[in-house]
């Protein structure tokens, strides 16, 4: 199952709107053949994995449910597959939350005489599917805020400078983060200050699948030559009614497409725009600022986790905020992160952690 797991993560942000699935094919002890889901329209885990072996009388591992077939399916059904080629055992981390499979694959197979186990990796494979899991239960995209600051929670100076706040092996490691997320997001005040592409550069090379650039414009204050619209990809702005129309039409001609929420105090309705988003098939999101954005998802309680690059240095108290104003009054009322972890970027460190907001609504198997 570990086997299983690690597979799956190779295809992590790679299957669109489709969970990320591993599967491995084990004989007397011996591993034959592994797969993972492809995008859309290609092999499953499960398919992957038997094409071109010998199954028969094997067992396979798999990180969720083989899935059944139903109406509108664009694939052949794993679990018949799975029974076609003659597999003995199956054990899976977990059950598949679309209502479309739910059980339905565990019960062909059982029913076709293949023993089924549940359970083996499941809180692993919740883990790894979390933002798939948020998603399908919700409609919205799991949100991670990102930030870089000094050890006082400083995005930049007084004056604005923030490059570079944090070192090399700290940007790397975002950039990952960049190259597997459905999009990354930008407010205006970033885009205005730093002019960044927002593309996924992996290595200091230019990721060939690229994440949607998002950026929330209320007021329509981001130019249309600005780097975020020239990279490839697709670009989605969402922006609200006091933006000039003539900006819209420009943004627009630039390839963007151009949502218009409802105003509020801070800008524009986020729910209503992330809700556009989770219908546009964005499972996830790397918020990356600035201040007054991120208060906002962390306020409205739309982040789901939080990303803190820490640097071993102090700005003062003059310098930008990484998180603006969310209202709070009390230490009772501050977010607490659970599932912390601290990973060493030297000479930075990373903190990260469950909000708590959204959680998966999974038993235990």
């Amino acid at each position: 199952m570990q086997l299983a797991l690690a597979a799956a993560a190779t295809a992590r942000g790679r299957t669109i709107s489709n969970p990320w699935v591993g599967a491995v094919v084990v004989r007397g002890g011996e591993v034959i053949a592994q797969g993972a889901t492809s995008p859309p329209g290609g092999d499953h885990a499960e398919a992957a994995a038997l094409r071109n072996v010998d199954a028969r009388g094997a067992d396979l591992y798999v990180t969720l449910e083989p899935c059944a077939p139903f109406e509108g399916k664009r694939t052949p059904s794993c679990a018949q597959a799975v029974i076609g080629a003659g597999v003995r055992r199956v054990f899976v981390a977990m059950a598949d939350p679309h209502p479309e499979v739910a059980g339905k694959g565990m019960a062909l197979l059982r029913a076709a005489g293949v023993e089924v186990e549940l359970g083996d990796g499941f809180e692993a494979a919740v883990q790894l599917q979390r933002p798939f899991l948020k998603h399908a239960q919700t409609r919205l995209p799991y949100v991670i805020a990102k930030f870089a600051a000094s050890l006082d929670g400083r995005t930049a100076t007084a004056r604005g400078e923030s490059q570079w706040i944090t070192g090399e092996a700290a940007r790397d490691h975002a950039h990952r983060q960049r190259d597997w997320v459905d999009a990354v997001l930008a407010g205006s005040g970033t885009v205005l200050a730093d002019d960044p592409s927002l593309a996924a550069r992996p290595g200091g090379v230019m990721s060939s699948r690229q994440p949607v650039r998002v950026v929330v414009d209320a007021r329509g204050r981001v130019p249309a030559g600005a780097r975020v619209f020239e990279a490839q990809g697709q670009v989605i702005v969402g922006t609200g009614p006091e933006a000039p129309g003539t900006w819209k039409k420009a943004i627009a001609a630039t390839g963007a497409q151009v949502i218009e929420c409802e105003p509020n105090a801070r800008g524009i309705n986020l729910s209503q725009f992330l809700g556009a988003l989770g219908e546009r098939n964005i499972m996830s999101m790397w918020a990356e600022g600035g201040g007054t954005l991120l208060a906002s998802l962390i306020e409205g309680g739309h982040a789901d986790e939080v990303w803190a690059y820490l640097a071993p240095m102090v700005i003062g108290g003059d310098g930008l905020a990484a998180v603006g104003a969310t209202g709070t009054k009390t230490l009772l009322d501050a977010l607490r992160l659970s599932d912390v972890s601290v990973e060493e970027l030297a000479p930075d460190v990373l903190i990260r952690g469950n909000t708590g907001v959204w959680s998966p609504k999974l038993a235990q198997p």
